[in-house]
């Protein structure tokens, strides 16, 4: 790693690649670590299993909190993409065999990851996530989570749900209205286009917009800032929490929606979301050869 070359490696995943300082007030977290083996860049269930396991191992407690210690957590891909969403092969599975007890748990677990980044790993932690290649569906709602978005130019970003008669579920409402007017919200998830970095930069969606390859740098710089007023942050993580609160309980009862609609799709709809896979299949390996 050229810009972060003071991280240091700390255990091995099979999904993700994990980077910390040696004095623990920050951690990078690299997505789709086994994008050469041609892995589709979506959230399945392995990558969620890893992300969050090591999310929980640096979530400190209340009292082992330190005055003034302000953290950072970095959120990127080791892959082509950022994130290409939820897993619409395991999606069409579990709809198929009307199955809403797994359905929901998938979706729980999602909804506990994007809780964890909004709320910022308890409180101590400003959540970055850093956009070098694509973000859809579910991957921009995780990026939409995070404290701030930092995105190079040329990425394309999107909520295409509607596509095949679903909408974003994990989030992207509820985050969206933090950002931009719910009725520009409720628009970018009906009309389900794509859009550049560029573009959400302009709308207020994207924080920091830099070229291609400036990425990580941008983060530093960012993370350097911060840490000169560590009190500043750490008491807007908590004014945050006040002002633009999304509950977990918001997040839940939103999510059960979108099992619901989930399950009530029909054949056409199914057949959408798994010629989809077989593009993202096609993708994976493309960029894996």
């Amino acid at each position: 790693m050229n810009n972060v070359e003071k991280l240091q490696r700390t255990r091995q995943y099979s999904t993700i690649r994990v980077e910390s300082a040696p004095d623990g007030n920050s951690h990078w977290m690299y997505m789709h670590n086994d994008a050469a083996r041609g892995s589709r860049p979506c959230f399945r269930s392995e990558l969620l299993d890893e992300m969050w396991s090591f999310t929980s191992s640096i979530t400190l407690r209340e009292s082992e909190r330190q005055s003034g210690r302000l953290r950072h957590f970095v959120l990127a891909s080791a892959g082509s993409a950022f994130n290409l969403g939820g897993d619409l092969d395991l999606f069409a599975k579990l709809i198929r065999a009307n199955d809403r007890e797994h359905l929901l748990a998938y979706a729980r677990r999602c909804i506990d990851g994007v809780y964890t980044l909004h709320t910022g790993l308890g409180g101590d932690v400003r959540t970055i996530a850093l956009l070098q290649g694509d973000a859809l569906g579910g991957g921009l709602e995780m990026a939409l989570a995070c404290h701030t978005i930092v995105a190079e130019e040329g990425v394309e970003m999107g909520l295409p749900e509607v596509l095949f008669g679903l909408f974003p579920g994990m989030g992207a409402y509820s985050f969206l209205c933090k950002r931009v007017a719910p009725h520009l919200a409720e628009r970018l998830i009906l009309e389900g286009n794509m859009y550049s970095s560029d573009e959400f930069y302009k709308m207020g969606i994207v924080d920091i917009l830099v070229p291609k390859g400036q990425g990580e740098a941008a983060v530093q710089d960012l993370i350097r800032q911060q840490q000169r007023a560590p009190y500043s942050h750490l008491a807007m993580n908590s004014v945050r929490g006040l002002a633009q609160r999304v509950s977990y309980d918001e997040l839940m009862n939103i999510t059960e929606v979108w099992v619901d609609t989930a399950l009530a799709l029909g054949d056409k709809s199914l057949r959408m979301m798994e010629r989809i896979v077989r593009a993202q299949e096609k993708r994976a390996s493309s960029h894996a050869a």
